[in-house]
């Protein structure tokens, strides 16, 4: 569930709030209970960046680091195999 950033038009009063998509917008002010709630567009509260993230997060011992390796040793000696024998057989 998405976390909704609210201001009031009448007083200013800010406030966040936790909602399912399928939920209404908020109209009523909890500060001056005036029906001048809107919601506010902002930024998202966390940013998933770099390589692999999700792979190492749930890993433990020695898988820690599945992403570095295989990018690192695997898949460099693979591409390089791969079209030599692609250019001898052509």
């Amino acid at each position: 569930m998405p976390i909704y950033e609210y201001q009031c038009k009448a007083c200013g009063h800010r406030l966040e709030k936790l909602q399912k998509l399928s939920a209404a917008p908020l109209t009523d002010c909890p500060a001056c209970e005036a029906p001048e709630l809107g919601r506010l567009v902002s930024a998202a509260g966390f940013r998933l960046a770099g390589g692999g993230w999700y792979e190492t997060d749930f890993k433990s011992g020695s898988k820690k680091n599945l992403a570095g390796d295989s990018a690192s040793g695997g898949g460099e000696g693979k591409q390089s195999k791969a079209p030599a024998k692609d250019g001898a057989a052509a």
